[in-house]
């Protein structure tokens, strides 16, 4: 994690320099309230339309290629700040998955192998100190695990488990990076979207025939945008 704050580090100025661009002819806010100028000639009090500044729109592009330079850097193109700490959360939460199965299996891959060769050697070893012996639950040793050829079976398979919780993180990381991706992409296509507070519900019961199924009932909902 050290390694992709230093690399966020050193492409920070690269996302600046794209921002001032785009910011340098937006205005302010993208979002705005229009006046309504039929309401107001006809003497009626203005009424206020929801309007998008599409100046402001986000490159979608843009997005997921800074996404893709440095994970989250395609949020805060887009804007969507609260979103980072989901995305790093994400990011540290995989990056700790890896680092601590990995750690593990190493630790039974080295005990395995050593158990293994010792057993061969016919040099079994109780120093604390040797990996199959640290590597055991407090209390136990190698007969209370079934003996030298149980034990080393079950170091054979602690260390393919491990791996294989290892491997599946390393997936989930490249998952959240996808994932990560996907939503810089939608979230700017999605930005001229309306979101007019302004629905309506039609409900419409109705029964019509059915030539194979005689008269059959129906429920029509409908929801429209104003």
């Amino acid at each position: 994690m050290k390694r992709l704050l230093i690399i966020w580090l050193l492409l920070l100025p690269l996302w600046l320099y794209a921002t001032e661009a785009q910011d340098s002819i937006a205005p302010t806010d993208a979002v705005y309230y229009q006046p309504d100028t039929t309401a107001a000639t006809n003497g009626a009090e203005p009424e206020y339309r929801y309007m998008i500044d599409l100046q402001r729109k986000p490159d979608a592009m843009r997005a997921v290629w800074l996404g893709a330079i440095c994970p989250g850097l395609g949020q805060i193109y887009n804007r969507s700040y609260w979103k980072l700490p989901i995305v790093y959360g994400a990011f540290m939460g995989c990056g700790y998955a890896i680092k601590y199965t990995n750690g593990l299996y190493t630790d039974y891959k080295t005990a395995y192998k050593e158990l293994y060769y010792d057993n061969e050697a016919g040099n079994i070893s109780s120093d604390p100190h040797t990996s199959y012996i640290a590597i055991l639950p407090e209390g136990y040793d190698i007969e209370r695990m079934g003996g030298v050829d149980r034990y080393i079976n079950t170091l054979k398979n602690r260390q393919n488990v491990y791996r294989r919780y290892r491997d599946l993180s390393i997936v989930a990381t490249i998952a959240v990076y996808a994932l990560s991706l996907i939503d810089a992409y939608v979230d700017a296509q999605l930005f001229d979207f309306d979101i007019s507070e302004e629905l309506s519900l039609d409900i419409r019961p109705d029964i019509y025939y059915d030539p194979y199924t005689q008269r059959t009932a129906e429920m029509k909902l409908a929801i429209t945008l104003k």
